[in-house]
């Protein structure tokens, strides 16, 4: 497991000072996936998924290598990108339909990208411990997404809608 290596307090000030002056999806996606992972304890992953062709596929990420499509409505990112609501996942072996993609998850949180109505991708971290997820995560992750699809300018990215 990886130790934090700061305090997650500094989650949402660290990526602003990363986004900014930067519209790019991919470069402040690939930086906020690397906050992230360093920041928050016992993660094995943590990354994006953006919709594209009307299915999730894997952006910028730290972590193993991951599952690269992902059915909207499938899995724990596919049911966050459908319910457009955080999930959270105490144990993956207990969530119907968990997608295995790095055996060593034992738990997992993903939270949607949302523009207005339009659904961009998904936030996604895996633990290997269970019930590693609470919702003061989600309280930490949100504002961050919403941070990330502000800073961004979409049309750059090919995302679905825009």
């Amino acid at each position: 497991m990886k130790p934090a290596t700061g305090d997650d307090s500094d989650l949402l000030a660290l990526a602003r000072g990363a986004f900014a002056g930067e519209r790019d999806p991919w470069a402040n996606a690939a930086n906020a996936a690397a906050l992230v992972y360093e920041l928050l304890p016992d993660l094995n992953w943590a990354g994006f998924y953006f919709l594209r062709s009307g299915e999730l596929v894997v952006g910028p990420f730290q972590g193993r290598v991951a599952c690269v499509r992902i059915a909207v409505g499938r899995g724990v990112c596919g049911t966050a990108a459908q319910r457009r609501a955080t999930v959270i996942v105490p144990d993956v072996g207990k969530f119907p339909g968990h997608i295995t993609c790095d055996s060593a998850s034992r738990s997992e949180i993903v939270v949607p990208l949302v523009s207005g109505e339009r659904l961009i991708g998904v936030l996604d971290l895996d633990s290997p411990r269970r019930d590693r997820f609470t919702a003061a995560d989600a309280a930490l992750l949100e504002p961050l997404a919403a941070e990330l699809v502000t800073a961004c300018d979409w049309t750059l990215a090919g995302i679905d809608g825009f």
